[in-house]
């Protein structure tokens, strides 16, 4: 059984901040990140996608953090092929994925950025979110490949906002391509109801890694403004729809990462503490068959010796903490 992580896309937002979940003595960047860190296993920085990430601060996060907590890093914007504000780009660069002299610059900053990360062992993985026009074809092959390429030996999770990926007839190829690259394979929670949502399904395309990413389920999805996406409260009957497919990913992986990005508020944290006192209470043994690899996936190890381990932890948005 592989060890299962929870935690959420932010410890930094400043509604989270405000809403007093901090407690006093703590509320400063380093208490923020030891009061997650005490508490949860893992975190998701998010704040790397808005501006490229700095070595000083990889530094300090693995410093305030004991070993076993993980940070799974989201990939800068332009390396997904997003909208980049001119003004995050470093030295007057300008902000044109399609350029290939600026891709590798900024390629290089990242990496040098997450490097102390890596170097720590506090790297869970590094999250490619790709745009709703992403779609599968060609292009998205290359652009695959090429990732694959450049980051070489880091532990990758890859998501989909384009819900053809997992459509049936193209579920399979999707998995195989993932496979292929080593790249884990990143299940959502969302919203049903509307025409751009993603299944939730959880396939496995990779022996190290699985993540499962809860974004709420607000119909605003997609429309509405920030607050409008993310604010939502999970019920513990809708945590519980998960606990059987979690288990089943722990079954093939070494490790489960359950991020909550309902960041509205304490909504986030109070979900993957419902989540872990769930896990904590489900016993391993109530589980349901093992899940498919995905096609192409490689052979999945045996069965971890120690019991899974559930923690939760959250990111940064938008600073150092």
């Amino acid at each position: 059984m592989g060890q299962i992580l929870v935690g959420t896309c932010s410890w930094t937002d400043r509604a989270l901040v405000g809403s007093g979940w901090y407690p006093p003595g703590r509320r400063d960047a380093e208490g923020r990140l030891r009061h997650y860190a005490e508490r949860f296993g893992v975190v998701e920085v998010d704040a790397s996608y808005y501006a490229l990430p700095g070595e000083r601060n990889s530094r300090l996060w693995a410093e305030r953090t004991p070993d076993g907590f993980v940070f799974d890093v989201k990939a800068f914007s332009l390396l997904t092929g997003h909208p980049t504000r001119q003004a995050v780009m470093p030295e007057g660069w300008p902000a044109e994925h399609r350029d290939p002299a600026v891709l590798d610059r900024v390629w290089d900053r990242f990496t040098a950025g997450i490097e102390p990360l890596r170097a720590a062992g506090r790297l869970g993985s590094v999250l490619f979110q790709f745009p709703p026009w992403f779609r599968p074809g060609q292009r998205a092959k290359t652009f695959l490949r090429e990732c694959a390429e450049r980051t070489a030996g880091w532990p990758l999770a890859v998501e989909f906002r384009h819900p053809s990926w997992w459509e049936p007839g193209q579920a399979d190829a999707t998995g195989a391509l993932l496979a292929g690259h080593g790249m884990a394979a990143v299940a959502v929670d969302m919203t049903q109801t509307l025409a751009s949502s993603v299944p939730p399904v959880t396939p496995v395309t990779s022996p190290r890694l699985s993540v499962v990413r809860f974004h709420g389920r607000s119909t605003a999805w997609g429309t509405g403004s920030k607050e409008d996406r993310f604010r939502y409260a999970y019920g513990e009957e809708e945590l519980a729809e998960w606990l059987p497919r979690v288990r089943r990913l722990a079954e093939r992986t070494e490790q489960v990462h359950v991020l909550f990005n309902n960041c509205c508020g304490e909504a986030a944290v109070r979900a993957a503490e419902a989540m872990t006192r769930l896990l904590d209470r489900d016993p391993p043994a109530a589980r349901l068959p093992r899940a498919r690899s995905a096609p192409g996936a490689p052979p999945t190890p045996g069965p971890r010796p120690t019991p899974a381990r559930s923690s939760s932890s959250s990111s940064s948005r938008r600073a150092a903490g």
